[in-house]
């Protein structure tokens, strides 16, 4: 049962990273959406057990308004990105896709910043 379960997570992961290449592709030149104009890239997708729900992890460069633009551009296009997926993966059932802001690469920039600066001897204010 084990087996199973372990081969049912890794199937799980496979066709998020995949949903994730291709929503990638699409944002290199297919959706069209001004607010999507600003560096926008996919970092992970996580697919509920029952393949009905996909959280969609967004690394958005810009202002909080300009991310927050580039989700809902992203929320508006589901439908689209969905029927693309379900085209070029040949699965029987895409999970509906929900889009969520990622911020952990400018944490982890911002963190790794203030450690330099602390081993400098000068940190900044924040």
């Amino acid at each position: 049962m084990l087996a199973a379960m372990t081969t049912a997570n890794h199937r799980h992961e496979r066709i998020g990273e995949e949903i994730a290449h291709e929503i990638n592709a699409m944002l290199a030149g297919e959706l069209k959406d001004p607010r999507l104009e600003i560096s926008v890239v996919v970092n992970e997708v996580r697919i509920a057990p029952d393949m009905r729900h996909a959280r969609v992890f967004v690394g958005a460069r810009g202002t909080e308004a300009e991310q927050r633009g580039a989700i809902k551009a992203l929320e508006h296009a589901s439908n689209y990105i969905r029927h693309e997926i379900l085209e070029r993966l040949q699965l029987r059932r895409i999970p509906d896709l929900h889009f969520t802001l990622d911020n952990s690469q400018e944490y982890t920039e911002r963190i790794d910043q203030l450690l330099k600066e602390m081993k400098k001897g000068n940190p900044s204010p924040k």
